[in-house]
């Protein structure tokens, strides 16, 4: 049952997402650094989420569809505010201060506590793959803590990848222009997420 899970994770952090085309627009306009500290906030909203998981707030939250619905929106209006925050510093000089990455993990870590999808898929997802071969709430423990290790991996690949393109869009005329249209596909993300999360109700 761990290897299932293991497959199963990977492939659903390897579906485009939020978090995939943020950290590439992140690492792409800011930096590596920046992008591994945003990588860092990530997982540990999705430690966050599977917390509260384990406390039983998201089957509340699974079954209540306001209270889904509130949380789906807040989401969204924050992945907004991360596009308009990309477009407004399309055309500022890229920092790479310890400012700048306290701010991306912040950003991360709330962009994941407002992530409907995460506590699904600890109330929904994750309990059918328990074996039953250990306590419980060990075992609750083990798969959440593989999740959070795979999807970290993932993103930090993809940050270190869209790291490098950083270099080049530092000297590129063309810079803000690019940055606008990685703003853009920040702000698609985000209306991708309300609508895939409306499946879900």
């Amino acid at each position: 049952m761990l290897w299932s899970f293991v497959l199963a994770s990977i492939l659903i952090e390897l579906t485009p997402g939020p978090n995939m085309t943020w950290l590439a627009v992140l690492g792409a306009s800011r930096g590596r650094a920046t992008a591994l500290a945003a990588v860092a906030g990530i997982a540990l909203g999705l430690a966050a989420a599977a917390v509260v998981a384990g406390l039983g707030l998201a089957a509340i939250l699974q079954a209540s569809p306001f209270l889904f619905d509130v949380l789906r929106w807040t989401g969204t209006l924050y992945l907004l505010y991360l596009a308009w925050d990309a477009w407004q510093d399309s055309d500022a000089e890229v920092t790479h201060t310890d400012a700048t990455r306290t701010a991306a993990f912040r950003q991360g870590l709330i962009s994941n506590i407002l992530n409907p999808k995460a506590y699904l898929f600890y109330a929904a997802v994750l309990p059918q793959f328990i074996s039953g071969g250990m306590p419980l709430a060990a075992e609750i423990a083990l798969l959440s803590a593989v999740f959070v290790a795979i999807a970290t991996t993932i993103h930090g690949g993809i940050a270190i990848l869209s790291g490098s393109l950083a270099t080049f869009l530092s000297t590129s005329p063309h810079a803000m222009t690019i940055r606008r249209v990685l703003a853009l596909l920040i702000a698609s993300a985000a209306i991708w997420f309300f609508v895939s999360t409306k499946v879900q109700l």
